[in-house]
């Protein structure tokens, strides 16, 4: 099973989604293996979004992504990183396919409600950022049967 790290965006919590947002993941089969609510600071946004200093959006960026609480989730399945992705659509929801998150519920890149990792480096890293190894829970689902082979 491969693990992936998915932020639902301040945007997302004010708006009053985050019920919609996850139900979407889990009815893709997607189990939570981790979750929480914080309101993080903005250094610890710098820390997140690293990879993204000195770009022209980053401060803003920073300014938006501490405005408000998110909800930071591990989300565990098969080939868990790609099928986020999918589930939340491309990054400018003008762009993302119909029966996506950021197609369905957002409209400007700037406020895309959500946030996904890219890939196994990045899930790692960004799993290891947020959450230590004691909050990341191992438990079986009895529908499991049913949507794994």
């Amino acid at each position: 099973m491969e693990r992936t790290f998915v932020m639902l965006k301040p945007d997302a919590v004010q708006r009053g989604l985050v019920g919609e947002i996850i139900g979407r993941f889990e009815r893709r089969g997607l189990k939570i293996v981790a979750m929480k609510m914080v309101h993080i600071t903005a250094e610890f946004a710098h820390q997140h979004y690293a990879v993204h200093v000195g770009k022209s959006f980053f401060e803003g960026l920073i300014k938006y992504i501490t405005s408000g609480p998110v909800v930071a989730l591990v989300l565990e399945g098969t080939n868990a990183i790609e099928v986020a992705r999918a589930t939340m659509g491309a990054t400018n929801p003008a762009r993302a396919a119909a029966g996506t998150i950021r197609a369905d519920l957002g409209l400007e890149m700037g406020r895309n409600l959500v946030h996904g990792s890219d890939g196994p480096t990045t899930a790692a890293f960004e799993i290891g950022l947020w959450f230590s190894p004691e909050e990341l829970l191992c438990y079986p689902r009895s529908v499991d049967a049913w949507i794994f082979e």
